[in-house]
C-alpha cells in the first residue's frame, strides 16, 4: 500500500482562497487512479512560496520525519517552494526519509527538476517584482497613490473604459483631516505625542486603526516617514521607494531597508494637502529642536573628578551609584532630564536614601531606571 500526502498552496498575488480545494481535488483524482491511498492533505493559505515558514509545509516535514506517507503528491513543484535553495532543502530532507515528490505538471521530481525549476522560479519571483515595482512608479509618476491608505483619506473606487479599476486615487475626509490639523497644531504649541494621544482618546476619536490612540501613532519614525507628523502627503507630496523591504532568510520576517535619495520618486499632488506649509514647518523645527536636546542631553555626563566615588556602607552595589548627587557637576545636577516634562516623578512613600538627597531631575531618572525594593518610586 503506498501512502500518499497532499499539498497545495496559493500565493497572496492569486487572492482566490477556491484555489487550494482545486489544486487538492485534482491531487486526489491523480491519487485514485494511481491506487494510493491518501493519508493526509496540507495546505497554506494566502502565503507566498518564496519562504518555507509556512505552518502546512512545516506541519507536512514533521511528519515526514514520523514516517506517516511514502509520497508527497503536489500541483507542481513551484506549489512546495519557489525559492531555489528551499526547494533543495526539502528535497535532500525527504529523499533522506524515503519519501518521493510527486506533482501532476512534472510527474517524479528528481535532482535535475530541483536544479531546473528552481532556477527557473528563483527567476520568475525576481521578475514578477521588477514587474510590480514597475507598475507601481508609473502609477505614482502620474500623482496616484502606490499602496496603503494614509489616516485622513479614503479611497475612491471607479473603474476605466474597460471595466477595470484604476488604483491609486484619494480624497480627503474632512473630519478626520480636522484632527490631523488639530494634532499638528497642538504638537507646535508644545504639547508632547502621549499628551495629544491621551486627549484624542478622552474625547472619544478613534485613531487609524479604530482603536485607541498611542503616542507612536503620532510621533512615528522620520527616517523612514512613519506616524501623523511625518506623512508628506499631509502637505500635498508623495514620496514613493524611500525604503525597500527585504525578507530575512533565517526568520522570514520582512526588514526595511533605506534607500538612497536619488532613487526616491516625489509627485506634488496639492488636491490631497490638509496641513498648511508654515504648519507643517514649524513642526519640523520643532522636531529638530527635540532631536538636537536629547543628543545633547542623552550624552553620559562626566564626573566631578576623575577618582572613583568610594562606596560607604549606605552606598548599594547598585547602578544607584552612578546617580549619587556628588558625582554630577552643579550644571549638570540642574538640568532638565529629555522628555521628563512627559513624565511624572512620584513621591516617595518609602523610606528611600537616595531620593531624600536627589535634586528632581536626578529623582525622576532613578524612578525611571527603577530603584531596589526599598525605593517605592520604583
Amino acid at each position: 500500500m503506498t501512502r500518499v500526502a497532499l499539498y497545495a498552496r496559493y500565493s497572496s498575488d492569486n487572492q482566490r482562497d477556491a484555489s487550494i480545494e482545486d489544486q487538492l481535488r485534482q491531487c486526489r483524482e491523480h491519487a485514485v487512479r494511481q491506487g494510493w491511498t491518501i493519508v493526509d492533505s496540507y495546505s497554506d493559505r494566502a502565503i507566498s512560496g518564496a519562504s518555507l515558514i509556512r505552518p502546512g509545509i512545516q506541519e507536512l516535514l514533521a511528519d515526514v520525519q514520523a514516517g506517516r506517507f511514502d509520497i508527497v503528491l503536489s500541483e507542481a513543484l513551484d506549489r512546495i517552494s519557489r525559492d531555489q535553495e528551499d526547494v533543495a532543502a526539502v528535497f535532500k530532507r525527504l529523499r533522506f526519509a524515503g519519501v518521493s515528490i510527486v506533482t501532476l505538471s512534472e510527474g517524479e521530481i528528481s535532482e535535475l527538476h530541483v536544479g531546473l525549476k528552481g532556477t527557473m522560479n528563483a527567476l520568475f519571483l525576481k521578475d514578477l517584482a521588477l514587474k510590480t515595482h514597475r507598475g507601481i512608479r508609473g502609477r505614482v509618476e502620474a500623482g496616484k497613490i502606490g499602496g496603503g491608505n494614509a489616516y485622513g483619506y479614503r479611497v475612491v473606487k471607479k473603474l476605466d473604459a474597460r471595466g477595470e479599476p484604476i488604483r491609486g486615487d484619494r480624497e480627503i475626509i474632512e473630519e478626520r483631516a480636522e484632527i490631523v490639523r488639530r494634532i499638528f497644531r497642538e504638537y507646535v504649541a508644545g504639547k508632547g505625542p502621549q499628551k495629544i494621544a491621551a486627549d484624542l482618546n478622552r474625547d472619544g476619536i478613534p485613531s487609524p486603526t479604530g482603536k485607541r490612540w498611542s503616542d507612536t501613532t503620532i510621533r512615528g519614525n522620520r527616517i523612514i516617514s512613519s506616524g501623523i507628523l511625518n506623512c508628506e502627503l499631509y502637505v500635498g507630496v508623495i514620496r514613493w521607494n524611500r525604503q525597500r523591504q527585504m525578507k530575512n532568510p533565517d526568520t522570514g520576517r520582512r526588514v526595511l531597508r533605506l534607500n538612497s535619495e536619488s532613487e526616491w520618486i516625489r509627485t506634488e499632488v496639492p488636491e490631497l494637502r490638509i496641513v498648511p506649509d508654515e504648519l507643517w514647518n514649524a513642526a519640523k523645527a520643532r522636531q529638530d529642536e527635540l532631536t538636537a536636546l536629547y543628543r545633547t542631553r542623552s550624552r553620559r555626563p562626566a564626573k566631578a573628578s576623575g577618582a572613583a566615588l568610594p562606596r560607604t556602607a549606605s552606598t548599594p552595589r547598585t547602578g544607584h551609584a552612578r546617580f549619587f548627587p556628588g558625582s554630577y557637576s552643579a550644571a549638570v545636577a540642574a538640568a532638565p532630564m529629555p522628555g521628563a516634562d512627559r513624565i511624572a516623578t512620584p513621591a516617595p512613600t518609602m523610606s528611600c536614601p537616595w531620593v531624600a538627597t536627589m535634586p528632581a531631575p536626578l529623582t525622576a531618572r532613578c524612578w525611571r531606571r527603577g530603584c531596589s525594593p526599598v525605593c517605592a518610586t520604583g
